[in-house]
């Protein structure tokens, strides 16, 4: 597959995380669009925590997941889509900082499965600190009515 293939994976991304209601809804954003690499942050907000104060795992998870599946979607052709279809998330150090960073890499490009790693970062003062990793796995979906871009 080459880049005309892809077409303009930056802009259908953009445009797909733009109709993400849940990405809105907790006030994440992307920041970075590479081909086989996503980044996403998110700013600290108390109504994204748990009962201790740091960011709860389901935000966490829901913002790796983002960040591994546009990963996918910028690797495959401009007429296909992409679905998770299995995850793992490692929690290694609490959610506190003032911002979030969660990058999602392929691992293993395919025709019909890709994976993908994903790393959240606590950003504050001094260097970033590694609070999740995951491991996703995507389908790329083709030619399935109501699934698109």
């Amino acid at each position: 597959m080459n880049d005309t293939d892809r077409g303009d994976f930056r802009e259908r991304i953009r445009q797909s995380f733009a109709r993400q209601a849940a990405m809105h809804t907790i006030g994440a954003e992307l920041t970075r669009v590479e081909h086989g690499m996503v980044e996403i942050e998110l700013p600290f907000d108390v109504k994204l925590t748990q009962q201790h104060g740091i960011l709860h795992a389901g935000i966490i998870s829901a913002a790796l997941d983002s960040a591994c599946g546009f990963a996918a979607y910028s690797v495959i052709d401009a007429d296909a889509s992409i679905l998770t279809i299995e995850f793992k998330v490692n929690l290694m150090s609490p959610g506190r900082g003032e911002r979030f960073l969660f990058r999602g890499e392929i691992t293993k490009p395919g025709s019909n499965i890709i994976v993908a790693d994903g790393r959240g970062y606590a950003i504050s003062d001094g260097p970033a600190k590694l609070i999740a990793s995951m491991t996703g796995t995507m389908m790329v979906i083709r030619g399935r009515e109501g699934i698109t871009g």
